[in-house]
């Protein structure tokens, strides 16, 4: 966390995170245009955003963009503010912006564990509904394989997909597609990505969600942070995390 308070401090690098709250996905150059600052000193804060967690960067071709990972200002959150300030919450989770066409999200988050036991809180259904919700996730693991995304309290199944890519316990790929409303079945099927790392005596879990069209609803990703910060707890503390919409539909 002390990474994090650091990055914070300074006005630029929280200028910086807010031109990416308006627009995720930029490059160095698009950065740059937006700030009286030499290209090196955008770079330098970029630096210290990414190695707080705050910022994560991805190749595409020959650029280099920018996106906002909301995950430590969410775990921030779940260990002060809200004691004091829960109606924070719905804010610091739903974080929006305007991306290019077709949207794409991505949270990143360490967590102490081993790549097998991360795996396996990722498809075990029993264990799944300790951090997604209530939620649990019903499929056979294989690819081409398809999995329901269920909860007790709903009447219908919430949510389905296909397994794209099975690769335990390193990457998992699927396709989605919410049912729990009209307005999120509109939306139509995306696509989310799980990237297990082993980073010393943890691992650095990648949740990519894409093909998002301009503009999608937020429901599809704005809880990726309270899910990602449950999964996190649940694991290195053998707790669900209380925070109330972490309970909302438990």
């Amino acid at each position: 966390m002390d990474d994090v308070f650091k990055a914070l401090s300074d006005p630029t690098r929280r200028d910086l995170l807010d031109e990416l709250f308006r627009e995720d996905g930029q490059t160095l150059s698009a950065l740059e245009a937006r700030f009286d600052m030499t290209r090196f000193g955008i770079a330098k804060h970029l630096r210290l955003l990414e190695d707080a967690g705050l910022v994560v960067s991805r190749r595409r071709g020959r650029e280099k963009l920018h996106f906002l990972n909301p995950v430590p200002i969410r775990l921030v959150h779940d260990r002060w503010v809200s004691k004091y300030a829960e109606p924070w919450a719905a804010g610091l989770s739903d974080l929006k912006s305007r991306l290019e066409s077709p949207m794409e999200k991505i949270f990143e988050i360490y967590i102490k564990t081993t790549p097998e036991r991360l795996w396996e809180a990722i498809t075990d259904s029993e264990i799944r509904s300790k951090y997604q919700f209530g939620n649990t996730i019903e499929s056979d693991w294989t690819p081409g394989g398809s999995f329901t995304m269920n909860n007790v309290k709903a009447g219908a199944p919430l949510g389905e997909g296909e397994n794209l890519e099975v690769d335990p316990p390193r990457r998992l790929v699927q396709t989605m597609r919410a049912l729990w409303g009209e307005d999120v079945k509109a939306e139509g099927t995306s696509k989310v990505t799980w990237d297990i790392e082993p980073v010393g005596d943890s691992c650095r879990l990648t949740v990519t969600h894409s093909d998002l069209r301009e503009g999608a609803n937020e429901q599809l990703y704005g809880g990726w942070p309270m899910i990602l910060s449950g999964l996190k707890t649940w694991l290195e503390t053998g707790e669900k995390l209380t925070t109330p919409g972490s309970l909302m539909y438990t």
